[in-house]
């Protein structure tokens, strides 16, 4: 039998309820704990009550979280100091969304820029670009540390995004650029002495309340490991790790992490690229109701910017614009193309069920056809979950801009490049909202 705990010991009573990990949240944390202290009370009289939570504002700091704090309308006016942002700047990922519009940013700001290339890659998003161009690939660590030589700061933006069902080969692949590629890059950058990295992380990688998913998530969250997840999840996570390692060895890495991209320069495109234009050219027969956190091209580009000159050393930054819901989207496609939104909004189980037919079957008989709605992107809509931007915010000023004006530029491109047709001439969002 267990002892009373001796007066003016540490007694049960004194444990604070909020110790425990994050996950599963609040409310399981004080329910286990007043389990565990009347277990270890063994039946006697001592212990009856549970403890009081302790008061908001003596709530004990989580790793991760700002002390920096917002005025009623969420802005900072005191935001980390600017650091001094001078050399040779390297970008991996330039071909890809987000890298294109990294690098289009730094090209405005005046920087000068280095783009790594990988072998037999398309450069349609860097052709004519006044860039530096080395090709090497990020599992290669020797092709790295010569591209790498020379720059005094890195923007590592190169991922493999993937949301189908994998088999061990894309596994494997997956994991080597994402994980092994990410290591790499940090630890040449480590070994040049270089100024700061800022890493690209996606919100699929945040961790978040189970119990209320679609309660806003912030940097402090922790992953759960046991959901069902896909591979470029578990390996941006595992991504995340190693800039940690790094920053306890001494590398000055900062964490930047996006969620859904819509925007310019979608050169590959990507999954919402491509159902943007599937809708301008009238090919979305339907859609399934949901939301997600969105960010406009230029605010994530303007984010790395920000990670890079406030963000503090070590720390990850979540930047979003908004959340969307998929039937306020079909609306904003509708008035930006001109073109009618799908008549045919399916219940959530009935797309999932077709998601999951049409994937098998595409994974199995033709693994190299597009997939618009895998089982995986139905999950992710469903769940709704929403983003918590106000560390960005406080720390490094971060502003969001409109969303809407993501999606006009993003179909204005699509028509410049002949993928999506011109429609009738319409509204735009900005003179929309005014005349409302």
């Amino acid at each position: 039998m267990v002892a009373r705990p001796a007066a003016g010991s540490l007694g049960f009573e004194d444990i604070p309820t909020n110790i425990a990990a994050r996950a599963p949240g609040a409310r399981g944390e004080v329910r286990a704990h007043a389990r565990t202290m009347s277990l270890f009370a063994g039946g006697r009289e001592w212990y009856t009550t549970r403890p009081a939570l302790p008061k908001r504002g003596a709530m004990i700091p989580r790793f991760g979280q700002s002390s920096v704090p917002l005025d009623s309308h969420g802005s900072s006016s005191s935001p980390n100091a600017a650091r001094a942002f001078d050399g040779k700047v390297f970008v991996t990922g330039a071909t890809g969304h987000v890298g294109a519009n990294v690098v289009r940013r730094l090209i405005a700001d005046g920087r000068d820029v280095r783009v790594l290339l990988e072998p037999g890659a398309r450069t349609e998003a860097v052709d004519g670009l006044p860039v530096e161009t080395v090709t090497g690939d990020v599992t290669d660590l020797a092709s790295l540390e010569a591209a790498m030589k020379g720059c005094r700061r890195a923007f590592h933006v190169a991922a493999i995004i993937s949301t189908v069902v994998p088999t061990p080969e894309v596994e494997r692949r997956v994991f080597d650029v994402n994980v092994m590629g990410t290591q790499n890059v940090l630890r040449v950058a480590k070994h040049f002495g270089m100024d700061r990295v800022v890493v690209t992380s996606s919100f699929s990688a945040n961790g978040f309340d189970r119990e209320q998913p679609q309660a806003p998530a912030d940097e402090t969250f922790t992953h759960y490991p046991f959901d069902e997840l896909l591979p470029y999840s578990r390996t941006k996570v595992l991504a995340e790790h190693e800039c940690l390692k790094a920053a306890v060895e001494g590398l000055d890495v900062v964490i930047a992490t996006s969620c859904a991209v819509l925007g310019p320069h979608d050169y590959v495109p990507s999954r919402m690229g491509r159902t943007l234009v599937d809708f301008a050219n009238g090919k979305l027969r339907a859609y399934v109701p949901g939301g997600f956190e969105f960010i406009a091209a230029r605010d994530i580009a303007e984010g790395h910017m920000l990670a890079m000159q406030r963000g503090r050393a070590g720390q990850k930054y979540v930047f979003s614009s908004r959340f969307v819901s998929i039937d306020e989207m079909m609306s904003i496609w509708e008035r930006v193309t001109g073109h009618p939104k799908p008549r045919l909004r399916l219940p959530p189980k009935v797309m999932a069920g077709v998601a999951e037919v049409t994937s098998f079957f595409l994974d199995h008989f033709a693994p190299d056809v597009p997939q618009r709605l895998t089982p995986a992107a139905v999950r992710i809509l469903q769940s709704q979950r929403r983003a918590d931007t106000s560390k960005a915010r406080a720390e490094l000023g971060f502003r969001p801009t409109r969303i809407e004006d993501a999606i006009q530029e993003a179909y204005d491109d699509f028509v410049r490049r002949g993928l999506a047709p011109r429609g009738p001439a319409r509204i735009h969002p900005r003179q929309e909202e005014a005349t409302a």
